[in-house]
């Protein structure tokens, strides 16, 4: 995102902001240092006040090694409703890199969180909302990406009963448009497959005065850590700069296509430390008169594709359902199951939606995977063998003996 304003700020950072007779406390959050993206916001109430210390306890991960080095299915479909988008998050898979869970929160969250050690990707598969943050709120919908940097105190809010469904992927690094789709201004540049008028903000700050007891937690440390603070988290009543939320649908991207078969790169989204997403969105396919449309197979040889179907039909893969996820691992080709890419000559369109984390170190799974893992996947690209019919056994002779005669009537 470009630079934010809203509410009331000074003409200069780090003067004087007056409400009721009071100073507002300043706050900076931000990244690097002092080198990084950055925001200032202006509070009522100072945020380092605590009513009450909670315990910290670990995030757990429960890791699944498979007796074999294999492509995977995991039946994401079958998760079901329960928690709310933080309790009801499900850790697929992992690395030092980047973690990828899934949710169906059933219910508002009750306290507020901050991941104080990593920047967050929300992408909604299915659901609608608010997302309310100390820095304002952002509407949610089907299709949406919700970019939600760290240090940033948040809480999901759905929309009365209906039905969520959430991807959440979590990067120990910075998420951003790729840099291959900026100037250096940060301006989006006319090839890139979306411009800052797709992007949304915040888009109504609400500054709520209300003293209590209110539940943060905060992730850090690879665990969680709980704080009860005696004022709402949203007391800003304004704030200005670079760090803040923001939100993305894919309705918005614009696919780019070849005349043939494009690699995943064109599909590129967001781009994190140790790996990509991508999104594949219903597009025109390759032209060329000889084109073989549909993915070609390769080999990830050090990286892993972590795939998930959002919607449409999936023309390389049979058996794979929406709210599925497949795991290409690195060392392993993949490509068309037998006879699709037989079957696609001629195709002009594809109505496939995915989801693509494109990780650049191996992914660890974990035992909630395992109990998703469809193993006959694995084999999927393996045809049937076809067994002649067993002739009948030849009758042993004696040595010397003759062969006995050939009926004919």
């Amino acid at each position: 995102m470009s630079y934010q304003r809203f509410g009331d700020v000074p003409a200069k950072r780090h003067t004087q902001l007056w409400r009721d007779g009071r100073l507002l406390t300043e706050e900076v959050i931000g990244l690097d240092g002092f080198d990084g993206p950055a925001s200032t916001l202006y509070h009522l109430h100072q945020p380092m006040q605590l009513r009450r210390l909670g315990g910290w306890r670990p995030l757990p991960r429960e890791e699944w090694v498979p007796e074999a080095h294999i492509h995977h299915h995991f039946a994401g479909q079958t998760l079901a409703p329960g928690g709310d988008a933080l309790s009801g998050r499900r850790l697929l898979a992992f690395n030092d890199d980047v973690e990828v869970w899934l949710a169906r929160p059933d219910r508002v969250m009750s306290g507020w969180y901050r991941n104080g050690e990593a920047d967050e990707l929300l992408f909604v598969h299915e659901g609608c909302g608010t997302i309310e943050s100390v820095l304002g709120d952002i509407d949610y919908r089907d299709g949406d990406y919700v970019v939600l940097p760290r240090g940033i105190t948040y809480r999901v809010v759905p929309d009365g009963p209906t039905p969520q469904r959430h991807l959440v992927v979590v990067s120990s690094g910075l998420i951003e448009v790729p840099s291959r789709y900026r100037n250096g201004y940060g301006q989006l540049l006319e090839h890139a497959p979306f411009c800052q008028r797709d992007l949304r903000g915040p888009s109504t700050l609400r500054t709520i005065d209300q003293e209590g007891e209110f539940e943060v937690t905060l992730r850090i440390r690879g665990g969680l850590q709980d704080y009860v603070v005696p004022h709402h988290p949203c007391d800003v009543v304004g704030w200005d700069g670079y760090l803040a939320p923001w939100a993305l649908n894919i309705a918005d991207l614009e696919p780019l296509t070849k005349q043939i078969h494009p690699p995943p790169p064109v599909h590129q989204t967001f781009e994190g430390r140790g790996f990509t997403v991508c999104t594949f969105l219903p597009r025109p396919l390759d032209w060329h008169p000889q084109a073989v449309p549909i993915p070609y197979s390769h080999a990830n040889l050090n990286s892993e594709e972590l795939i998930y179907y959002v919607a449409g039909s999936f023309g390389s893969r049979r058996g794979i359902d929406v709210a599925s996820l497949t795991l290409h691992p690195s060392g392993l080709t993949h490509g068309p199951q037998p006879g699709l890419a037989e079957g696609s000559l001629g195709t002009t369109h594809t109505e496939e939606v995915a989801v693509m984390v494109d990780t650049f170190h191996p992914l660890r799974l974990t035992s909630f995977a395992r109990e998703l893992d469809q193993p006959d996947y694995a084999w999927s690209w393996t045809p049937p063998i076809e067994l002649e019919p067993a002739s009948e056994p030849a009758v042993p002779r004696a040595a010397g003996a003759s062969a006995a005669p050939t009926p004919t009537g």
